[in-house]
């Protein structure tokens, strides 16, 4: 018994078996012809933007991604829980400038 298969967009499909990649698709009967066709899934492929530098702290980075700002910052233990809390507060004061600069400029 031979059965036809209906292939959506052959040209490109052909074009992607030839060049040796693998298609992944449904192959299901069309209820209005009733022959058997293959739909191809065409994955978009994910491309997440990078995130953009803003500044670079002295123990850390504030950056703008699409969605967020953000702050990161990571502070020796040797230094001290008196001396983390002033790198704290000056990085946190660093980033607050660099974030407000940020949003002047790009008005």
């Amino acid at each position: 018994m031979k059965k036809s298969v209906d292939l959506q967009d052959a040209t490109k499909l052909m074009k992607l078996v030839k060049g040796g990649k693998r298609v992944q698709g449904v192959l299901y009967e069309d209820e209005d012809t009733g022959e058997l066709t293959y739909k191809p899934y065409y994955s978009r492929s994910q491309h997440k933007k990078k995130d953009k530098i803003i500044k670079v702290l002295e123990h850390g980075w504030v950056k703008e991604s699409v969605q967020r700002i953000k702050v990161y910052d990571s502070i020796p233990k040797m230094l001290g829980n008196a001396r983390v809390v002033d790198v704290l507060a000056r990085e946190t004061d660093d980033a607050i400038d660099a974030i407000e600069n940020h949003r002047i400029v790009n008005q």
